[in-house]
């Protein structure tokens, strides 16, 4: 036995540390961006364009993962998944343009498009419901710290090296994570039906457009009606890939799922909070370094309190959950995340140093425990069955949101620079103001919360065993 949970705690070490690899090149090229955007002779906004088009090959492909696992087994997918993402980062290093770039990215997101969610199958399908916070907790902290690491490597490998070699050191990292996925995850498939063609071109399809509609929003060089077009026609064609999932007997993923509240409110309500928590990294590299003048290094450091109050508030998130319970803290803890992006929103270059480090410190601490709470209530009331579906669903609605976080990060920066042009909210500065724009989506997302019970997912929390 002692063997075998030792292997179960590997396995969920390997996948949080693809997690973290994943979620690390999702954004350790913020404060590169000036860099990258001088050597490919074009502007920085349009960067935006490499970040999302590598978040929008995860969400593509990710349908894909539940029904390659069982027809191919996991070890002989998260392998191949891991050598396509080693691969590709050598690509991005060799890129000489924004087209070539935003290529290798799509090519990076197939990689890690099958490298996560088959991992976070593996170690859900194995994990009972008693140790299901502890299982998502291993899980969730490279979301957390990735994206406050991402720029601080990003901007001192710019400054010392080049940026190239922000995608290089994958080489190494994709190497002792293939021996480890090679040596610790059993080969073996399921009975599964036959691929979901359908499913697939109208999901992909509908994804890409949906993602592109957002990111295009926020391009000056495109028309806001082309965009709000493609947009409108990626929603119709999401709205064509529910109704297929329904009618079809073996669908690329099924959407039992959704019938469970818990899980339900985890995508919906949780959409909001997980693309402003996501556009923070995006936003605030920006707004040190075009709107305060600092360095690549000072404004990565200065990310490192936001990290520093995810970690510090990481053990107490659990008791918290367990004595307020999770619908509590989801609309409670929301309110303090919202007031965080309130105060980064106020944050200016005359402030102290420490004064606006202790203002990211405490906003860190809400973005971990919300982060948590959401990652730990989402499987909490889903079967055993419709745990692949389940899996699948939730990793494309991150993904979603992480690439949405960026594109709307990117468009609340252009709808501040609209406003500043006609003199609305001259006070703030556009960075700035895109901050309260992301704490208007906060707001919006605890509203969502405030619908679930007051008891929900006890079970998992054992809160009435602590309570006696």
């Amino acid at each position: 036995m002692a063997i075998f949970l030792n292997r179960r705690i590997l396995i969920a070490l390997l996948v949080a540390a693809a997690f973290f690899m994943e979620n690390l090149d999702a954004t350790i090229i913020t404060t590169a961006i000036p860099y990258m955007a001088q050597d490919f002779h074009t502007q920085s906004t349009y960067l935006s364009l490499g970040l999302s088009s590598y978040l929008v090959a995860l969400t593509v492909l990710i349908p894909v993962s539940g029904w390659a696992t069982d027809r191919f087994g996991a070890r002989l997918i998260f392998s191949t998944a891991i050598i396509i993402f080693t691969l590709a980062s050598v690509l991005c290093a060799l890129s000489q343009n924004l087209t070539m770039f935003t290529l290798a990215r799509i090519l990076q997101g197939i990689g890690g498009a099958m490298m996560v969610p088959v991992g976070r199958l593996v170690v859900l399908r194995d994990t009972p419901k008693s140790q299901m916070v502890s299982a998502i907790a291993i899980l969730t902290w490279p979301a957390l710290t990735a994206p406050l690491l991402g720029p601080v490597l990003g901007g001192w490998i710019s400054m010392h090296w080049s940026w190239h070699w922000i995608f290089l050191i994958n080489v190494p990292l994709g190497l002792l994570a293939l021996m480890a996925a090679l040596w610790l995850i059993q080969s073996g498939s399921r009975p599964v039906g036959a691929f979901d063609w359908s499913g697939f071109f109208l999901s992909g399809i509908g994804f890409t457009l949906f993602m592109s509609g957002v990111e295009l929003a926020s391009r000056e060089d495109i028309s806001k009606w082309m965009a709000l077009g493609i947009l409108i026609f990626g929603i119709g064609m999401l709205i064509l890939t529910v109704r297929h999932m329904r009618r079809v007997r073996h669908p690329l993923f099924g959407l039992m799922p959704l019938k469970q509240q818990t899980f339900r409110l985890t995508l919906i309500s949780g959409s909001f909070f997980r693309i402003a928590i996501a556009a923070a990294p995006f936003i605030l590299p920006l707004m040190f370094q075009l709107g305060f003048g600092w360095s690549a290094v000072k404004s990565g450091s200065m990310l490192l309190w936001l990290f520093a109050g995810n970690l510090l508030m990481k053990p107490a998130t659990t008791p918290l959950m367990r004595y307020f319970g999770f619908r509590n803290i989801l609309a409670g803890n929301g309110l303090l995340l919202a007031l965080g992006f309130m105060i980064m929103g106020s944050l200016n270059a005359d402030l102290p140093y420490w004064l606006m480090a202790v203002a990211l410190f405490v906003a860190g601490m809400s973005r971990s425990v919300q982060f948590t709470a959401l990652n730990s209530i989402a499987f909490a009331d889903v079967p055993d069955p419709d745990m692949r579906d389940a899996t699948t669903l939730f990793s494309v609605v991150l993904q979603m949101n992480t690439g949405m976080g960026i594109s709307i990060g990117a468009l609340a920066i252009a709808v501040a620079t609209w406003l500043q042009r006609y003199d609305i909210w001259q006070y703030l500065g556009i960075y700035q103001m895109a901050c309260w724009l992301m704490a208007i989506l906060v707001c919006i997302g605890v509203s969502g919360c405030l619908s679930l019970p007051v008891h929900a997912g006890d079970q998992l929390l054992k809160r009435a065993a602590a309570k006696r």
